[in-house]
């Protein structure tokens, strides 16, 4: 029994079977895990496990439904507005997509000219009652005669592939399945395209794509010719010996070259081969015949480093790579000289240099992270001097849309009190003509109500970490305001400004201070900040949210009953790994999708890609880290360890969804039933009255492609548990 913070609610958790036999041997270590059962997403038993979490929350929910409701009705009339994507061109039309406002998924519209009448091309919102099925990725063919595009359903990371005839909007027979983690890039001639898939499971294995585990092994390179079906597709490239490979495949610009990037895990590194296909007797329909793969130059054959074409003249090839650069440079080399390389950007002494894009025949257009903000460039081509930098306020560019045919390229530009703007800029000119070619606005949304500021704060060991801190003008720093502190700190990926809704209505009408903590193991400061927070360093990343959280209390936002903090898959690890480590330090906790079973995440559908940054159990070394950390083993109770402190852990909410099929749900519900075991349920009268909770999703994945309304829902209630734990309350 628990009962809810200030609530008279007695909590009445369900008793769960524990399986004591189930016990492993890591090298010599015996580690149970009494909760394996829950492994089997189908098994009754775990259904009913699920049925009483999700009965479990709706109680606690309950007692939230008076600021639920207000939080759901602020959110959804903020949300309705009209939102839009850059626009790109291919042949003589512009595609781009659009949301009125509160439909499900986003629309794709094409239009004759940037002035022309918007046409609907294809509407995901037609595709299924309930806006489950996403529009996931999609690609027009050179002559803008064709619309490749990839389905998800219930947000599985598990696609199919349709083709759409532009013209008349004629969907084409045929349907690509067992498509996964795959781009979509078009021959010039028009005729199909590349995309990656699986095998297709063996006849008896039933699978239902989505909420299966099976790992997913021997990745495969296709060409698809339009018309055709999908048995008649061309087998370019796979590697029977390296199951783990992933493939990936586009056509350069002067669509002379298809070239293949091959990846292992999630680090920035891959091997790159090329494969000239003018010099195909027969074009790709020859390979057929030949039944042999595509013949590929290999021209970087180890993972040292990541490799990345920004453009080709002819032989002659210029690269974005992190080779000797953690912070990436810009490189080129003829394919005639393979052995002799030459910088066009040297990498910089302090800024991260994160793309690069051939625009307007001899230019590009280059993008900066320096000290986490953007920082946007037009440099020559050929010798990589600057020739302008674009003014841009404080924040994240997003979506260049940019290719070298193109004199006028566009970018969204977005921060934590901009919702979007999208740039169109003209280069035509000797200086670039930049304006303003649609802007989104969020009605009652005022940007002067808000102040930003980037602070840096020393972490354990002393290394400087940012942070963002968003607040309404003038609070006084006295400790009172209930705060909510974002991470993740994983994968090389950064966290920078955007805007969100649902932060908005926190910060104006809970008095919310909202903090975005720039820790390591991301990509912010280039490769070593990201080396400096995997691995073997994993524990910086939670020593460096640890000090963040700190820093907000002794500076006087809040204290640690009013600091909720927050963080999805490698950020719902850190989490999980925070309230282990410092249960006294947070009032709320919310972890989304964690991975929070380290021994085991490698043995389920692409968990073994993140062996890059975690490790993996099966080597002794490697488990000697995990064991250390991993959410799942390291549940205690902190009135044993502490018995002259009254403590316990924050009221803690997983989040999780019946088809995540990147990060599975096994592993939120395995530390759900963990914590409710260890900290309430095996003890007669337990400190622990904060409540342990799940919500579990049904037909929702990983985060991609969720419909609007089921956003709307998970933030409100997400919030409203927030706001009752931290005691925050409603400001009209």
């Amino acid at each position: 029994m628990g009962s809810l913070g200030a609530l008279d609610l007695r909590l009445k958790y369900p008793s769960v079977r524990r399986d004591e036999s189930v016990v492993d041997d890591y090298h010599g270590v015996k580690v149970a895990d009494p909760y394996r059962w829950l492994e089997d997403p189908d098994s009754e038993e775990t259904k009913e496990f699920v049925q009483k979490q999700v009965e479990l929350t709706q109680t606690v929910l309950k007692e939230c439904d008076d600021v639920r409701g207000k939080l759901s009705d602020k959110i959804t009339k903020l949300f309705d507005h009209p939102r839009y994507d850059t626009p790109f061109r291919r042949g003589s039309k512009y595609f781009y997509s659009h949301n009125t406002g509160l439909q499900a998924q986003n629309v794709l519209y094409v239009q004759d000219s940037l002035d022309g009448e918007p046409e609907v091309l294809l509407d995901p919102n037609t595709l299924s009652e309930d806006g489950t099925v996403a529009l996931s990725t999609y690609s027009v063919s050179e002559d803008a005669k064709y619309l490749a595009y990839a389905l998800s359903t219930s947000g599985s990371d598990w696609v199919t592939i349709k083709v759409m005839r532009v013209e008349d909007k004629k969907v084409e027979q045929e349907t690509l399945s067992w498509v996964k983690f795959s781009g979509i890039s078009w021959t010039h001639d028009n005729k199909g395209f590349f995309y990656s898939r699986y095998p297709a499971p063996k006849e008896g294995e039933d699978i239902d794509a989505g909420t299966e585990t099976n790992a997913n092994l021997y990745h495969e390179l296709y060409y698809h010719f339009v018309g055709t079906d999908q048995s008649k597709d061309i087998l370019c490239w796979k590697d029977s010996e390296n199951p783990k490979y992933l493939f990936g495949a586009s056509v350069t610009d002067d669509g002379k070259y298809a070239l293949i990037y091959i990846d292992e895990g999630c680090d920035p590194v891959n091997k790159f081969y090329y494969c000239d296909m003018s010099a195909l007797p027969n074009g790709l329909e020859g390979l057929r015949a030949k039944n042999g793969l595509l013949p590929v130059v290999k021209l970087v054959d180890t993972f040292e480093a990541q490799y990345h074409v920004i453009a080709n003249d002819d032989t002659v090839f210029t690269l974005l790579t992190n080779k000797d650069a953690p912070k990436y440079k810009l490189v080129r080399v003829d394919l005639k000289e393979p052995t002799v390389w030459t910088d066009v950007i040297k990498e910089s002494e302090k800024d991260v240099l994160e793309s690069a894009s051939a625009v307007n025949g001899t230019q590009m257009i280059v993008s900066y992270l320096s000290d986490v903000k953007y920082v946007l460039q037009i440099r020559d081509l050929k010798s990589g001097s600057l020739v302008h930098q674009l003014p841009i306020d404080i924040g994240s560019v997003t979506g260049i849309s940019a290719r070298r045919e193109d004199s006028t390229i566009f970018f969204g530009f977005t921060s934590f009190v901009t919702p979007g703007v999208i740039y169109q800029c003209n280069l035509d000119n000797e200086v670039p003509d930049m304006k303003v070619f649609r802007e989104i606005t969020v009605p009652g949304f005022e940007r002067s109500d808000f102040h930003v500021d980037q602070v840096f704060i020393p972490s354990k060991d002393g290394t400087q970490i940012p942070i963002f801190v968003v607040a309404r003008n003038n609070i006084i720093l006295d400790g009172s305001h209930p705060c909510l502190l974002y991470g993740y700190g994983g994968f090389n990926i950064s966290l920078t400004p955007t805007f969100s809704v649902s932060r908005m209505v926190l910060t104006r009408h809970l008095g919310v201070v909202y903090c975005l903590a720039n820790i390591r193991g991301g990509g912010e400061y280039g490769e070593e900040w990201h080396k400096a927070g995997s691995l073997s360093k994993k524990q910086n990343c939670f020593d460096d949210f640890i000090s963040a959280g700190e820093y907000l209390v002794s500076a006087g936002y809040t204290q640690p009953s009013k600091l909720c903090i927050e963080g999805g898959s490698n950020g719902g690890l850190l989490i999980g790994a925070c309230i282990n480590q410092r249960p006294d330090l947070f009032g709320c906790a919310l972890a989304h999708v964690g991975v929070m079973d380290m021994l085991r995440f490698h043995k389920f559908t692409i968990g073994h890609a993140w062996t890059s940054d975690y490790g993996c159990s099966d080597k002794e070394e490697e488990f000697r880290w995990l064991i250390k950390y991993s959410p799942l083993h390291n549940v205690r109770r902190p009135w044993e360890q502490h018995p002259n402190q009254s403590q316990q852990y924050p009221p803690t909410m997983l989040l999780t969804a019946d088809h995540d099929d990147r990060v599975v749900p096994l592993h939120s519900l395995k530390l759900l039933a963990t914590l409710q075991y260890v900290l309430i349920t095996s003890l007669e009268k337990s400190p622990q009255i904060n409540p342990i909770i799940g919500r579990i999703e049904c037909k929702a994945g990983h985060g991609a492609g969720r419909p609007t309304q089921k956003m709307i829902d998970e933030a409100a209630d997400r919030f409203s548990f927030m706001a009752k734990m931290l005691g925050a309350s409603w400001i009209e």
